[in-house]
């Protein structure tokens, strides 16, 4: 793992703890697709605190001199994809990250001790 993208995990992570977001996974997609090397899945309870959790992270990347590249979904709440280029955080509504599951669809991918990052 680079020095940026550890920094970049780091950094998203924290926004996102800092907002109170629930369950947080990084996920280690780099063998398993050309997307992105890491996904940061998490969730909050209404759609205010998942627009919040969006805000954070997308202030936080900007102010360290990261680009984000895109923001999907942050007007309905329920599910926002934030894309940081190596990295893509995943900020679920709790009832769309249960029904949709995607860490199950990542199965194969390596879990990435959020520990390690904060």
């Amino acid at each position: 793992m680079t020095k940026n993208i550890d920094e970049l995990l780091k950094l998203a992570v924290k926004a996102a703890e800092d907002k109170k977001a629930e369950k947080i996974m990084v996920l280690d997609i780099s063998k398993l697709s050309v997307i992105s090397d890491y996904f940061i899945i998490c969730h909050g309870n209404n759609e205010r605190q998942v627009q919040a959790i969006v805000t954070e992270i997308r202030d936080k990347a900007h102010k360290n001199g990261y680009e984000v590249r895109g923001i999907e979904g942050a007007d309905e709440g329920r599910w926002v994809l934030i894309d940081l280029g190596d990295v893509v955080v995943h900020v679920f509504h709790r009832e769309e990250r249960d029904f949709y599951n995607i860490e199950r669809l990542w199965g194969d991918a390596p879990i990435v001790s959020v520990s390690e990052q904060v």
